[in-house]
């Protein structure tokens, strides 16, 4: 656990381990003395060189330190896409804070949760938000007002206090909470950066490259995985609030933006724009898709329209920074099913339930070890000791390995659906329902049933006529009969988080009370 510094163990860093550390805020810093003039971000009308962005961090860590923060304090980030944002947070790292993002759609009971237990005593929030937050919680506008941060860097002189070491916990990042309640995730900067590294690798991430980063930067994967990875590297970064299919469409015509990052349901709902078929995309170049399990038939279409576009499958959790396993795009053909190989900092193994590694081809858990994994669990002593045993991270995802080292994921272990004694994977009754053209999104889980122990039940949002006899014919003409689905439920639209991460827990809670 940390004690009152933030630090993720005991003892005090001394200034020759800081001088050899690195840190969160060191990237950009690096960055900006390599190329100083180089434009680094764009939102709406602004636009930051390298050297202008590393000066408004430096001055934005003095504004939170003249508020009485000390270091390892926990600030709270509730707030939208912004320039402001992403300020905020190498603030917090510049300066020794530890930065906390919230969900901004959180309210109420779970917003609450978050803040309390992470114990911040200050939160970055857009004036909009604001309101929403609990009572007595001290509240610093992040932009929109006359007393926000960004308001006050032109009058505030650049933080000169001391730097934070490579071992000081530079984030909470709660996890999902899609089966369980939100854990901190106690992420260094050490960790952090190792992160960076492994996504540059196994990403291909240039210089050269102007991505588009359009998914919420609360989230591990757009922060950690692309953007702050992107700023490691020089290149020029455009923010956008939100993935807006016609604005991504107009950047990557005007030559603005060739790398885009987005969860399947995004890349679903691009392609199925009525634009998506007529626009001039061939500027764009890499395509990356991650935070849940892609259906292999989307992923099929998409190769159809954009042949010439790089995909690349990103995998991982928030406990490991996040990104975990890649799939390249070479190595799509094949096993369009695979998440990859681990990323550079990483090593995975398959275990059964007893933790002992299975052989190639047999399905189990996936475990880590590696310098990019959390510190354990914040203020979760029990949930951390479960989480940590015989030296590995047992992730909770069900996988197969195979001889050259690929892994295919099954399923979450929770999401597992027992039919009468035999377990079912969820992802594959999903894929065969995603081979119906009138199937726009499908989630499977399994109802309590006095029969099957579970049944397994289709979640469906249509995009055309269908009805529910239908799809469990077309779903029986491709698996086992008992994998087939018992009951198809029509709804007009699954629930998710803001990363695009199907909430199953919630769909379960949903139906299995009706």
């Amino acid at each position: 656990m940390t004690g009152e510094s933030g630090r993720a163990t005991a003892g005090d860093g001394t200034a020759t381990a800081a001088a050899r550390g690195s840190t969160v805020d060191g990237v950009l810093r690096r960055s900006a003395r390599r190329t100083p003039a180089r434009t680094a971000l764009r939102y709406g009308d602004r636009a930051w060189t390298y050297a202008e962005l590393d000066d408004a961090v430096s001055r934005a860590a003095a504004v939170l330190c003249a508020t009485g923060l000390d270091r390892g304090d926990r600030v709270g980030a509730y707030a939208h896409n912004s320039d402001a944002y992403l300020i905020g947070f190498l603030a917090c790292a510049r300066a020794g804070l530890v930065h906390v993002p919230v969900n901004q759609n959180l309210t109420g009971d779970d917003l609450a949760y978050i803040v309390r237990q992470s114990g911040s005593t200050l939160v970055l929030a857009d004036p909009d938000l604001a309101g929403r937050l609990p009572d007595g919680v001290a509240v610093l506008p992040l932009r929109d007002a006359d007393d926000a941060l960004l308001a006050r860097l032109v009058t505030t002189a650049p933080y000169d206090g001391p730097a934070p070491d490579a071992e000081d916990l530079a984030q909470l990042l709660y996890t999902s909470g899609t089966t369980a309640a939100p854990k901190g995730a106690m992420l260094t900067h050490r960790a952090l950066v190792h992160e960076y590294m492994s996504a540059v690798h196994a990403l291909d991430l240039k210089e050269s490259d102007r991505p588009v980063h359009s998914l919420p930067l609360y989230h591990s994967a757009q922060m950690h995985v692309f953007l702050l990875p992107y700023l490691a590297v020089g290149a020029e970064n455009t923010i956008l609030d939100a993935p807006d299919a016609v604005r991504i469409f107009d950047l990557v015509a005007a030559g603005r933006a060739d790398s885009l990052f987005a969860p399947p349901t995004v890349w679903i709902g691009l392609s199925q724009h009525a634009e998506f078929a007529t626009r001039d995309l061939s500027a764009l170049r890499k395509a990356y898709y991650g935070a849940s399990i892609m259906p292999v038939p989307v992923l099929e279409r998409l190769r159809a329209r954009l042949p010439g576009l790089a995909f690349y499958n990103c995998f991982g959790q928030s406990e490991i920074g996040p990104l975990a396993t890649v799939l390249g795009p070479d190595e799509h053909e094949g096993r369009m099913d695979s998440c990859g190989r681990p990323v550079l900092f990483v090593e995975a193994r398959v275990v059964d339930e007893a933790g002992k590694e299975v052989p190639d081809g047999t399905r189990g858990e996936v475990v880590y070890r590696s310098p990019q994994l959390c510190e354990g669990y914040w203020d979760k002593p029990e949930e951390t000791a479960e989480a940590f045993r015989d030296g590995w991270f047992h992730s909770g995802d069900l996988a197969v390995r195979d001889a050259e080292g690929y892994f295919t994921v099954v399923d979450r272990v929770k999401d597992v659906i027992n039919s009468g004694g035999v377990l079912v994977a969820s992802r594959q009754v999903e894929d065969a329902l995603y081979t119906h053209p009138a199937v726009a999104e499908t989630a499977v889980v399994g109802l309590p049933d006095e029969r099957w122990i579970e049944a397994v039940t289709a979640v469906v949002v249509r995009g055309g006529e269908v009805s529910e006899a239908e799809l469990i014919a077309h779903a029986r003409e491709r698996l086992a009969h008992f994998k087939a689905p018992k009951r198809v439920v029509f709804v007009d639209a699954l629930p998710r988080n803001a990363s695009g991460k199907i909430l199953k827990r919630e769909l379960r809670d949903r139906l299995g009370s009706e």
